[in-house]
C-alpha cells in the first residue's frame, strides 16, 4: 500500500477565516477598509509595542514600498544576500537602485558581515539583512557595519514572523522590516504583505504609495500603485494571528524531534540569542552535489512519500534576470549551499508518525546514498 505524501508545506486555513471572510462579504466593504486598520494595529502589537505597520498586498510590494519610503532610488546600491528568494533583489532593482551581492555564513544562511564589509562601496545606500528560513540574520554586527559606514539597516522578514534576535522581534531593528503573508508562510492572510517601521514619516510615504500616490483622494502627491491589501485578505489575516503563536511553538517543537533524530545530515544551526520559527526545517547533505541532493528528495518522495523543497537551487546572481548586476561574481558559500540544502516537512500539521518517517526515511536514504 502507497503510503500518504506528507506535504512540504500545509496552510491552515480554518473555520475563523471562514467567518472573518464572510462577515466581510456580508458588510459590503470588501476593498482597504476597517478590517484592513484594525489587522495593521494588531500585527503591531504582536511584533513590539511601538511600533506601527501599514498592509500591502504582497511581501514584494511591502519592501519595495519600504526601499522607496525610505528614499532609495537610482544611484544608490543595496548589499542583499544572493541566496534567498529573488523578491529580495527584485524590490531593489524595482526602485531604481542596484542590488549588490555578498555571501552568506553557511551555518546559519544569513548575510556574511565580513563578505557585506567587502562590498561597500561610495555607492552603498544600505544592507537589507534576509532573515532566511525563519532566522534572524546577524543584527549586532551589520548594525555594526551600518553605524561605522553611514548605511541605512533593511529586514527582508518575509520568512521570519515572531523570530527573535537578543529578545527583541526582527521587523523592528531596521529602518523598516518587510514581511510577507503568502499562503505558505508561517502565517496568511490569502496574499498580502506588512511593513513595519518605528518611522512615522516613512509609513505615511508606504501609505501614500500604495494608493496611486495620495493620502486624499484626488490629490497626489507622487506617481504611486494600487498595492492596497483588502478587507477580505485582512480579516484572514486577523484570524490567523490569533494562532500564529501556537503554531510556531509547534514548528519548534517539531524542529528539535528532527533535530534529535536526523543523521547524516547537518541540521538548523541556532545561535545563542536567537530564536528560530522554522519557515523551513533545513539541512544540508555535507558536500553533495546538487544533484546528489536532488537524488536525495527524489527517494524520500518516491521511496517514503516525503515531499521536502530546495530553496534555493538557482542563488539570484545567477538568475537570467539578475546576472547583468553580479558579471563574473563568484560567492562560493552561496554556491555550497545551493548545492547541499533540503528543506524538511516542519509544518503543525505534522503528526508524531508523520515525523517519526520522516526521521527515518531521511535517515535510510542518506545512510544509502540515496
Amino acid at each position: 500500500m502507497t503510503k500518504p505524501l506528507i506535504p512540504a508545506a500545509a496552510p491552515i486555513i480554518g473555520d475563523a477565516e471562514r467567518r472573518a471572510v464572510d462577515a466581510v462579504l456580508a458588510s459590503g466593504m470588501i476593498a482597504q477598509g476597517p478590517e484592513v486598520a484594525t489587522f495593521e494595529s494588531e500585527f503591531a502589537d504582536l511584533i513590539a509595542k511601538g511600533t506601527s505597520c501599514v498592509a500591502v498586498n504582497s511581501g514584494t510590494s511591502a519592501l519595495h514600498l519600504g526601499l522607496l519610503s525610505a528614499g532609495i532610488g537610482a544611484g544608490d546600491e543595496v548589499i542583499v544576500p544572493s541566496f534567498t528568494f529573488a523578491a529580495t533583489a527584485n524590490s531593489v532593482a524595482l526602485a531604481g537602485a542596484t542590488p549588490v551581492f555578498a555571501d552568506i555564513d553557511i551555518d546559519t544562511f544569513t548575510l556574511d558581515p565580513e563578505s557585506v564589509r567587502q562590498s561597500i562601496t561610495p555607492l552603498t545606500k544600505a544592507i537589507m539583512v534576509v532573515h532566511l528560513y525563519g532566522l534572524a540574520g546577524n543584527i549586532q554586527e551589520l548594525q555594526a557595519i551600518c553605524d561605522e559606514h553611514d548605511l541605512l539597516l533593511l529586514e527582508d522578514a518575509a520568512q521570519a514572523h515572531l523570530a527573535e534576535y537578543n529578545g527583541q522581534q526582527v521587523g523592528t531593528f531596521g529602518t523598516f522590516g518587510a514581511f510577507s503573508l503568502y499562503p505558505t508562510k508561517n502565517m496568511t492572510s490569502g496574499e498580502g504583505g506588512m511593513v513595519s517601521s518605528s518611522d512615522e514619516s516613512l509609513l505615511r510615504l508606504v501609505r501614500v504609495y500604495r494608493n496611486q500616490g495620495m493620502e486624499k483622494r484626488y490629490e497626489n502627491e507622487v506617481i504611486g500603485f494600487n498595492y492596497r491589501m483588502t478587507d477580505v485578505h485582512a480579516a484572514i489575516g486577523r484570524a490567523q494571528l490569533q494562532q500564529v503563536e501556537g503554531w510556531t511553538n509547534t514548528r519548534r517543537d517539531n524542529a528539535a524531534t528532527l533535530d534529535a533524530g536526523l543523521q547524516g545530515v547537518v541540521t538548523p544551526l541556532v545561535p545563542e540569542g536567537r530564536k528560530h520559527v522554522y519557515h523551513q526545517y533545513t539541512v544540508r547533505i555535507a558536500d553533495a552535489t546538487a544533484d546528489e541532493r536532488d537524488q536525495v528528495a527524489t527517494a524520500l518522495r518516491d521511496e517514503h512519500g516525503i515531499a521536502s523543497g530546495v530553496y534555493y537551487p538557482v542563488p539570484n546572481h545567477r538568475l537570467p534576470s539578475l546576472q547583468h548586476f553580479a558579471v563574473e561574481l563568484e560567492l562560493p558559500v552561496t554556491e555550497k549551499a545551493a548545492a547541499e540544502c533540503l528543506s524538511l516537512p516542519v509544518h503543525p500539521k505534522l503528526s508524531a508518525e508523520d515525523l517519526d518517517r520522516v526521521i527515518a526515511g531521511v535517515n535510510e536514504v542518506v545512510k544509502a546514498g540515496a
